[in-house]
């Protein structure tokens, strides 16, 4: 499991215009028992440091996208790897793991701001959108497990081969084919054809690996976007104001401008169907309404007619004619 967080520091001196980028690992003893709580053991050392430097060696993350003041202030992004199930391979995992939470995660935009217009201002999610962090390209780490006196190289090592396996070399590449970092851990020593052939696996691999992370990263932020949308119904409003009633529609929906553009083509013609047929329903509930109010303005001007007897000179109701007759 990893997570990313960040928080204002004060950079380097031999760098202050660039942010730092730090992983830290913990091995909890409910992923296996012979991981021991506290103090990193040497597994977890070499973990952070073959990410860090698949990370930090190929420039993944830009940081000078993450300075904020040169020489006073910069963002520091930090990696947390926690492993909660070892069956095998944690560095491949892990590494999976980071540049999901990397892909993922939201920095606060700053801006200056005050009287002297150097107050620094960290605007929250609700007044400005976070900003992602700025990654060219994804270093994926391929694990293989030496097995054998004759360099049988075992791709993905479980952790029960891990168990017999004689060494251990670990390749992070990308998808344009760079080499970022190779990392051997014990064993005997492996020939360069079997390197070779190891780097033209771990290359396809990688293209596999990137396009599945890219795919899983998109539908979160599309999730996530959806559910920052605001929908407000429609209303309808009359105007009486004119010697004639006109119905007016009025459609109140708040949209926000950038989740809308963040929101996939599927998504957007749902929700364009949806509108329309409101739109129908509420067309069809005026053009009923009207039909009602013509008919009863006809019934009731039938009723006035039929009130009424002889010519406009003797408009006189029947009432009034009986009594003066019976006068009479």
């Amino acid at each position: 499991m990893g997570f990313v967080t960040g928080q204002l520091i004060q950079p380097y001196r031999d760098r202050p215009n660039e942010g730092t980028l730090s992983i830290y690992t913990e091995f909890s003893p409910m992923a296996d028992p012979s991981f021991e709580a506290g103090r990193p053991g040497e597994a977890a050392v070499e973990l952070g440091r073959v990410i860090d430097r698949g990370l930090r060696e190929s420039r993944a993350v830009d940081m000078e996208s993450l300075c904020v003041l040169a020489g006073k202030l910069v963002w520091s992004i930090r990696i947390d790897l926690h492993i909660i199930d070892n069956g095998g391979n944690l560095i491949d995992a892990a590494n999976i793991a980071a540049l999901a939470a990397l892909l993922t995660f939201r920095r606060p935009e700053c801006s200056f701001g005050g009287e002297d217009g150097q107050e620094l201002i960290v605007h929250p999610p609700e007044v400005r959108e976070p900003l992602p962090l700025i990654v060219h390209h994804l270093p994926i780490a391929v694990t293989f497990a030496i097995i054998g006196n004759e360099n049988i190289m075992v791709i993905d090592p479980t952790h029960s081969e891990e168990a017999v396996m004689g060494g251990r070399m670990t390749a992070t590449l990308n998808t344009n084919g760079d080499v970022c970092a190779i990392q051997k851990a014990g064993g005997e020593g492996v020939i360069q054809s079997v390197i070779m052939q190891c780097l033209r696996i771990a290359s396809v691999k990688a293209a596999d690996i990137t396009s599945k992370i890219k795919n899983a990263v998109e539908a979160f932020n599309t999730e996530r976007a959806l559910r920052k949308i605001k929908r407000h119904s429609s209303s309808i409003a009359v105007d009486v104001s004119g010697p004639g009633a006109k119905m007016r529609e009025n459609k109140n929906q708040s949209v926000d401008e950038k989740v809308v553009n963040e929101l996939s083509s599927h998504h957007m013609e749902r929700l364009k169907m949806e509108s329309e047929e409101s739109c129908v329903t509420q067309s069809s509930d005026v053009e009923v309404k009207t039909q009602l109010s013509e008919q009863g303005r006809t019934n009731r001007s039938d009723e006035n007619t039929r009130s009424f007897i002889g010519g406009p000179s003797s408009w006189i109701d029947k009432t009034e004619h009986k009594t003066k007759r019976f006068k009479r």
